[in-house]
């Protein structure tokens, strides 16, 4: 395999010139990638800082809920700072953003569903959309560079990234990342373009049980087979960078130190000229490194070091290493000839930082994200017909992620983990339960989250929203032997459908997660039950879908296929180890045009965990 971009000859001299004129620091100065909470423009100009970054509890002047006009003027005095160095080429700035589900770090701007929703649509140009659309977000805020899209084939539903992976399928993975870096990158160096990133190489989704930053036990073949199909299409779609993984393989170690598969396989053998960056301080998991030196991981082929904080000790120590041979100079000059090349490629060289590139409006694809919440939802089960339900009917809305943008958009949004917004953090965006009210009129609902007060004998219909609670990585791991039982993680979820379910009305469920989860005893009590994922920031699209259209017919028929399989036990979480059959095969869905009666589930109590 080789780049999709071929090699520019007078570029590649350009960068040769520029890289021969600078010293051991300003190389690695560009080779370093600062957290703006921990660096200052002035020390950007002053050390020759390559990169800066935005974590996902960063925003500018330290503010929560900053300002569009807040990230123009941070994004402005950072790429001013780095073309005022003493240097005579000015190396212009790349300033990179988790915008994993849309730019949702930034207050106003509109959420997509997170991937596994995108997966379910199977629909590649509805991808390549919210890529562009996303590349427009950014580029409003004077940022140039995606830490998306993750191409990580899930193999276990414990991990807590489940939901930042498209599918468990390798060529669905594949075919809708092409998709997302081609929508996102455009024609690059354009303005309507940002630079991808396809991560996390290699095999983060297939660790062991399901652990963050575990060990991919595959094979070698495997590894490629499996994990690398989605690598395959995002560098032939022209993805600029390769964010390496936190994660180990069993024959290489710690990704971040495997030379075998940074250098030999991705760099030489799939012929990526781009450049690696290292995850959140990632080098310190390479054994014998620290968070402020990692001579094992530069040399394995790490290019730019994600090093948020302790930044001015990584320049100093790394220096130190070359000067003792540690690292050799032929290596660090190959790092910044990729990052250069990069740079380049997306005309970085030419921009004018001030010139502003969009505006406040360019936050928002709401209609889009929308359409994208229809494809995405997924029928499980709609037994006598119970939906669509018709307009005007009178609602009972129970559940604590009925009205919760926090819980729909889950975790990389405004923050980190997701767990500290409410609906008021968000400045756009509806609830499911904000469609609910426009579908059937607002006078005709009544919310009661936890079914504590209302009669159920009152209301025609009963629609219970429900799930889990917001988490990214870490956090969101359910560890072995816990179970992966919906209602053992979140009691409160069966006891609201319990006291609404068994009234003559019928009850339709759905279920708002980061991946697919045990729910027989939810689903029994169910007439209808729903996998809406995480939707994101428009939850109107999901009561587009449960209800008819004005006239009394369909309006949108349900689109959403499974691509992931569906557990039939509670302790069934990694299909591709002999689990056992799924309760939903992948590419499972129900539709209205296709109506099936689901049997009754077998769903004894959960265990208390898979050890027993």
């Amino acid at each position: 395999m080789t780049s999709p971009i071929k090699p520019d000859a007078a570029m590649e001299a350009r960068i040769r010139e520029i890289v021969q004129g600078m010293t051991i620091e300003q190389k690695i100065g560009q080779m370093t990638q600062a957290d703006i909470r921990k660096i200052t423009p002035d020390e950007v100009r002053r050390f020759y800082i390559g990169s800066v970054l935005n974590g996902g509890n960063t925003q500018p002047d330290n503010t929560r809920g900053a300002s569009f006009a807040q990230w123009r003027a941070a994004t402005r005095k950072y790429h001013d700072a780095a073309l005022a160095t003493d240097m005579t080429v000015k190396i212009p700035l790349i300033w990179g953003t988790d915008a994993v589900h849309g730019h949702g770090i930034v207050s106003g701007a509109t959420a997509f569903p997170h991937n596994m929703g995108l997966g379910a649509t199977h629909d590649a140009a509805l991808v390549r959309q919210i890529g562009a659309a996303t590349a427009r977000q950014v580029r409003a805020t004077g940022i140039d560079w995606v830490f998306a899209p993750t191409l990580a084939v899930v193999q276990n539903y414990r991990w807590g990234r489940s939901y930042e992976s498209f599918s468990s399928d390798p060529a669905v993975v594949r075919e809708l990342g092409t998709a997302y870096v081609e929508g996102l990158q455009g024609r690059l160096g354009s303005d309507a373009s940002a630079i991808a990133t396809a991560k996390h190489f290699i095999g983060d989704g297939g660790t062991d049980r399901g652990k963050d930053r575990g060990v991919n036990l595959s094979s070698h073949a495997d590894l490629i087979a499996v994990h690398a199909q989605g690598y395959f299409g995002a560098l032939d779609a022209g993805a600029q960078t390769v964010m390496a993984s936190y994660s180990s393989t069993r024959d290489y170690g710690k990704m971040h130190g495997a030379g075998h598969l940074l250098t030999d396989v991705l760099k030489k053998r799939m012929g990526f000229d781009g450049f690696v960056v290292s995850d959140w301080n990632g080098i310190a998991e390479v054994p014998g490194c620290e968070r402020d030196h990692c001579a094992a991981a530069i040399n394995a082929g790490v290019d730019m070091v994600m090093v948020p904080e302790k930044w001015e000790k990584f320049i100093k120590k790394t220096a130190r290493q070359v000067r003792m041979g540690d690292i050799p100079m032929a290596r660090i000059d190959d790092a910044v000839t990729r990052i250069l090349r990069v740079k380049m490629r997306a005309g970085l060289f030419e921009r004018d930082p001030d010139a502003v590139v969009g505006d406040a409006g360019d936050l928002q694809a709401r209609d889009l994200a929308r359409r994208a919440v229809r494809e995405s939802l997924v029928l499980l089960k709609n037994d006598d017909a119970a939906l669509p339900l018709r307009r005007g009917a009178k609602i009972l809305v129970v559940g604590k992620s009925a009205n919760s943008l926090r819980n729909q958009s889950g975790g990389w949004t405004l923050n980190w983990q997701g767990m500290k917004n409410h609906n008021a953090d968000f400045l756009t965006g509806d609830t499911i339960l904000a469609g609910i009210r426009e579908a059937a009129g607002a006078a005709n609902v009544v919310l009661d989250k936890t079914a504590s007060s209302a009669k159920v004998e009152s209301f025609d219909a009963v629609v219970a929203v429900v799930g889990e609670l917001p988490y990214a990585e870490m956090k969101g791991d359910i560890p072995f032997p816990e179970t992966i039982a919906e209602s053992r993680l979140f009691p409160e979820d069966l006891q609201v459908l319990r006291k609404v379910a068994g009234h003559g009305k019928p009850v339709i469920t759905v279920l708002v997660s980061g991946r697919p989860l045990y729910a027989n005893d939810l689903i029994n009590l169910s007439d209808a039950f729903v996998a809406a994922w995480l939707p994101g920031t428009e939850g109107k699209g999901v009561a587009d879908v449960l209800f008819r259209d004005a006239r009394g017919a369909i309006a949108h028929d349900f689109h959403g296929r499974l691509a992931f399989q569906w557990p039939r036990t509670p302790c069934q979480s990694a299909f591709a180890k002999g689990d056992g059959e799924p309760l939903f095969a992948l590419g499972y869905g129900l539709t209205y045009a296709n109506p099936q009666t689901l049997a009754r589930l077998d769903a004894p109590a959960a265990p208390g965990n898979c050890a027993q």
